[in-house]
């Protein structure tokens, strides 16, 4: 069978974990052996067993025979260092696993290709580089964050058919179908937080939390410099955890779950806010926020992927949405929306 195929089913397992493992990688492996796969396993959850761990630890008592000689598929680099877990290099060794083939090098300073290295020192056959644009995108998070030290920047809007983002004096219009707005929240669920600019914030009032029975509730942030915000809006309630970012220096108000995090008046604040959410350990940020907030972040060069959703409406006059600098990837139609995905060239896309 076709080496691509048990990748492939590598890269369906990792995607089960969903952002559980955030800020770790999603990761799936495979055991094969004489073309049957005999063991296979993802990372399931932050701080527990990686994925070869789960693919040994899966292998039925009558096959345990066959791990000696059996191939070991894995989408990203099996580590070589003590984090919250043994490296999986050891295992791999004492199992006596003979054959590893991974898609892409996971770029986590310690790891970086000495899990390869390791491997091959000690006689095992590896093989670097299957389906590798595949595995690039799926690790692209986790090496984003470790190798630029900030998370992995989504941003995420829509536009009517003349490309408008926003009605005239701010009123607040859906722009897509429901069908999109339900995969709108399956998004939420797999990103660490969510970031509106204080403007949105207080003109759409979002709840900017996950519904439609995806459970995983990201941190939701806003901007607000001199805390103008009142206290009566959905991102005060509680429901989430909330982080305010701030210039005032007056004291702030305090709100369930919610931490005011005052940034200096003099340093560029957007800087500021991905460096702090670096130090908190959220990898992954998707930023919803109007053109204006969307348009610095391009504006900078920060951002790694664009979800952009034309709707079938039409707002007749409005603020136009952002212009992406790149062509988009995929296109797709979700229930008469059409979705243009755009990927931006960085060394961990």
């Amino acid at each position: 069978m076709d080496e691509g195929f048990f990748m492939k089913r590598c890269f369906e397992l990792a995607r089960a974990a969903g952002s559980a493992v955030l800020p770790n990688p999603q990761v799936g492996a495979v055991l094969v052996a004489g073309g049957r796969i005999i063991g296979e396993g993802f990372h399931r959850m932050y701080g527990q067993a990686h994925a070869e761990v789960n693919a040994v630890a899966s292998v039925q008592p009558e096959d345990r025979p066959l791990i000696r000689e059996a191939t070991l598929y894995v989408s990203l680099e099996p580590c070589s260092i003590y984090g919250k877990t043994p490296p999986c290099t050891d295992l791999i060794l004492r199992e006596g696993i003979r054959r590893v083939v991974i898609s892409c090098i996971d770029r986590t300073p310690g790891v970086d290709g000495a899990g390869v290295a390791r491997l091959r020192a000690a006689g095992v056959e590896v093989a670097a580089g299957l389906l590798r644009e595949e595995g690039e995108q799926l690790a692209a998070t986790r090496n984003t964050f470790v190798g630029m030290e900030r998370p992995y920047i989504l941003l995420k809007y829509a536009v009517d058919r003349q490309g408008l983002a926003a009605a005239a004096g701010g009123r607040q219009v859906w722009i897509t179908n429901p069908v999109s707005r339900r995969l709108v929240h399956k998004w939420r669920s797999e990103t660490g937080a969510i970031l509106v600019g204080s403007r949105t914030a207080a003109l759409d009032d979002p709840a900017l939390t996950v519904r439609y029975g995806f459970n995983r509730q990201p941190v939701r942030i806003t901007i607000d410099r001199r805390l103008r915000l009142p206290r009566y809006l959905q991102l005060f309630d509680g429901s989430a955890p909330t982080l305010v970012y701030t210039t005032h220096t007056g004291p702030a108000p305090e709100y369930p779950e919610t931490t005011f995090v005052r940034a200096p008046a003099e340093a560029p604040l957007l800087d500021f806010i991905l460096e702090d959410l670096y130090r908190r350990k959220i990898s992954h940020l998707t930023v919803e926020g109007g053109p204006a907030l969307l348009s610095r972040f391009l504006d900078a060069g920060c951002w790694d992927e664009a979800r952009v959703f034309t709707g079938e409406t039409d707002l007749k006059s409005g603020i136009p949405g952002p212009i992406l600098p790149a062509e988009a990837s995929r296109v797709l139609n979700v229930g008469g929306d059409i979705l243009r995905i755009y990927r931006r060239e960085t060394p961990f896309s």
